[in-house]
């Protein structure tokens, strides 16, 4: 991937290194998980279930204290943020930051500098803060735009997940991969409403390109830009999945299906439950009928 105009972003020792910092002050609190493979229409879903129960009750109370944060006074994390956790700045206007409550290894969050709000459009200095962190190690990012689509702050923040996960490429890549046809399309095996790109000239995929794909992306799920006091936001909630080979977006029409939180990874194939309940849930219904009750037709 080219590094042209891409600005300065920490390296993968960087992380692993602000890793086992932050986890021996106990800064990094991490789930416990079992997981579990569910395969369906040719994609090997990893369902992580919580591990034992305490962390089960220690995520009900989490739960529990951000609906209470939710209906008092907001404060944002980001600013300041816990110095545990920060592992770099990217350029200017973005920083890397630790997922304090990672249910995958390395889970990380690359976050704007000042205040800006997470419904506002993803802009090119976002991609290029994104692609710095590709430049350096193969990656999944993500973005949840609005809290339907599964964003728990308020403060605009990508996110990002090394890749392979569990040996693999991200579980529907090889759906992807198959369908490609060089413009924006359909994954015919992907049952929830989407759009997709191939990235077929790595050295081409500057920050100006990818958030013209990422744009022609949401013209093709229906997001349109809604100016709010002289910005650009959404005018609905979507996910966006970001490789280094490909995009995916999913408009979004809830939050839970079932009880079941889901955000962006589970449109890549990777689903977090809390409990054997929920776990049978994601059986009975089959992850991607779990997915398209998410999501909007398109």
């Amino acid at each position: 991937m080219s590094s042209t105009s891409l600005p300065e972003a920490p390296s993968w020792e960087a992380v692993v290194e602000q890793t086992a910092r932050a986890l021996a002050c106990g800064a990094l609190r991490p789930f416990d998980t079992i997981e579990h493979v569910i395969e369906e229409g040719g994609v090997r879903f990893l369902v992580r279930q919580a591990a034992n129960l305490a962390r089960k009750e220690e995520a009900a109370k989490l739960a529990a204290k951000s609906a209470t944060d939710a209906a008092s006074a907001w404060r944002d994390p980001f600013s300041p943020c816990e110095d545990a956790l920060r592992v770099g700045d990217i350029g200017e206007r973005h920083f890397l930051l630790l997922n304090k409550f990672n249910v995958l290894a390395h889970h990380l969050l690359i976050v704007t500098t000042q205040f800006e709000p997470q419904e506002a459009l993803l802009d090119t200095d976002d991609f290029a803060a994104l692609l710095a962190c590709l430049n350096r190690f193969d990656g999944l990012g993500f973005y949840n735009g609005g809290a339907v689509a599964g964003s728990s702050q308020p403060h605009k923040h990508m996110q990002m997940v090394r890749l392979p996960l569990d040996g693999l490429a991200a579980p529907i890549e090889p759906l992807i991969r198959n369908a490609r046809n060089g413009a924006i399309f359909r994954v015919p095996g992907l049952a929830f409403g989407h759009a997709a790109a191939w990235l077929d000239a790595l050295s081409d995929n500057t920050p100006q390109h990818a958030h013209d794909t990422y744009r022609r992306l949401l013209d093709a799920i229906g997001v349109e830009p809604l100016d709010v006091a002289g910005a650009t936001h959404q005018a609905a909630p979507y996910n966006l999945l970001v490789t280094r080979r490909w995009m995916l977006a999913v408009p979004r029409t809830a939050a839970d299906v079932e009880g079941i939180a889901i955000n962006a990874l589970g449109f890549a194939g990777s689903l977090f439950v809390r409990d054997d309940t929920q776990r049978r849930i994601v059986e009975t219904l089959g992850p991607m009928n779990l997915l398209a009750r998410a999501a909007a037709r398109v």
